[in-house]
């Protein structure tokens, strides 16, 4: 099983999830988890080639994709290249705070049910606490 989600650039807050058997490939979720009001789009090396498929066509996002670990090893002689992969992979982390809450703090590493359904309820719930959680944290440092 996995867990595809959409998380606010500036807040942390996740705003879509998807999930999908573990056999999906991440680029097939991409238009799920995107609520059509983004101007850039961070993403790991799972979602290369996302700006070409057709249904993302005729957004107007600037697309920030990171490269593939074969081709950041090669990048030690650019420093300029490797200083926006590390830009990039610097923003892109705040989406993988949420997958840190419902692993780690809520306990949730493994699946506990049979079947997609009763797993999507349960970490949407996660989810949700964890926004709880993390809109309370905003509020309280300002």
């Amino acid at each position: 099983m996995k867990l595809h989600i959409g998380v606010d650039q500036e807040t942390g807050l996740v705003h879509s999830a998807v999930t999908t058997a573990a056999n999906a490939h991440d680029i097939t979720q991409t238009d799920a988890v995107l609520h059509g009001e983004e101007g850039v789009v961070f993403a790991d090396a799972g979602y290369i080639g996302v700006a070409k498929r057709e249904e993302h066509q005729e957004r107007n996002v600037e697309w920030k994709i990171a490269k593939r670990p074969s081709k950041r090893k090669a990048m030690f002689k650019c420093t300029q290249e490797l200083a926006t992969e590390q830009d990039k992979s610097s923003i892109r982390a705040k989406v993988e705070h949420p997958f840190y809450w419902v692993k780690c703090f809520f306990g949730y590493s493994k699946v506990r049910y049979r079947g997609l359904d009763k797993n999507t309820n349960r970490l949407l719930m996660l989810l949700g606490f964890t926004n709880l959680l993390r809109s309370q944290k905003l509020a309280t440092t300002g």
